[in-house]
């Protein structure tokens, strides 16, 4: 008697179907993770080192810029570095992942092309690469915090809640971004634009609070990326930061909407990747 069992493959197939195959498909989803990993820092002279340099140098530059030639930083209650180094970390997180996301399919070309598995799998598989970055910053940030000898209170536990609705919110535009570039190559040129004018929309050079009494105010607290900066330095830099609601309500709407929507819009299309590549 035959026992062997019949896989049948639909084009598309059913919610649970679909997660079911995913799930059988999850180690698939820890070699592609192992694997960005590692082409990140092979062959590279400094390594994981650039994990620290990138929030670091930058950071410095930011807190050069706002300190010395603006005024941001004058009336902080608490070292400017950690405030710009709170929000640099977390945009850094946004931005890679944002980016990898958006690339990830046409990056994966051969892949895609010559193996069947859920492809939803790729994209995803890019957490563990910004998350190994965002581990990285937050020693630098602490390494800081032991210099000017601050101590952050209980509500850095959050601080994890805040980094995955970073990342839910980086995958609700990523994964749309990344069914359209599979056809129309110009949105991998349009994605770093973007990220490069989000950095001055978004809290990273300078605090909600500077904002607030301005007209622009409304629009401004709508950006996810804000939501999560100030979430994020309400748990880093303790009693300095209120919790600001009017940025972290639009954040979970965002978060929750856009990623049911792109996962829908994903699944309808992947099918037609290899057509395209």
């Amino acid at each position: 008697m035959n026992n062997k069992k019949v896989k049948v493959i639909s084009s598309y197939p059913s919610f649970w179907d679909y997660w079911k195959e995913v799930f059988d498909y999850r180690e698939l989803f820890w070699i592609l993770a192992k694997r960005d990993i590692m082409v990140r820092y092979k062959q590279t002279i400094f390594g994981v080192l650039w994990s620290i340099l990138r929030p670091l140098i930058s950071s410095m530059v930011y807190v050069f810029g706002v300190n010395r030639i603006g005024t941001l930083g004058e009336n902080s209650e608490i070292p400017y570095i950690l405030v710009i180094l709170s929000g640099n970390i977390l945009w850094l997180f946004f931005s890679q992942s944002l980016m990898t996301i958006s690339l990830s399919v046409v990056t994966n070309n051969n892949l895609v092309s010559k193996v069947f598995f859920p492809r939803i799998i790729i994209p995803f598989s890019s957490f563990f690469l910004g998350l190994l970055d965002v581990i990285i910053g937050m020693c630098v940030f602490i390494g800081f915090c032991f210099y000017y000898s601050y101590i952050p209170d209980y509500k850095i536990i959050f601080a994890p809640i805040f980094i995955i609705l970073a990342y839910l919110g980086a995958s609700g535009i990523g994964l749309f971004a990344a069914v359209l570039n599979v056809k129309y190559r110009d949105i991998g040129q349009l994605i770093p634009f973007v990220i490069s004018f989000g950095l001055f929309i978004s809290p990273v050079l300078y605090t909600t609070d500077t904002v607030a009494s301005h007209w622009t105010y409304k629009l401004f607290v709508l950006n996810p990326v804000t939501g999560c900066i100030d979430a994020f330095r309400w748990a880093l830099l303790g009693d300095a930061f209120t919790f600001n609601w009017d940025s972290f309500i639009p954040l979970l709407v965002f978060c929750f909407v856009t990623l049911f929507v792109s996962i829908r819009y994903f699944r309808k299309h992947e099918s037609s990747f290899v057509d395209y590549i």
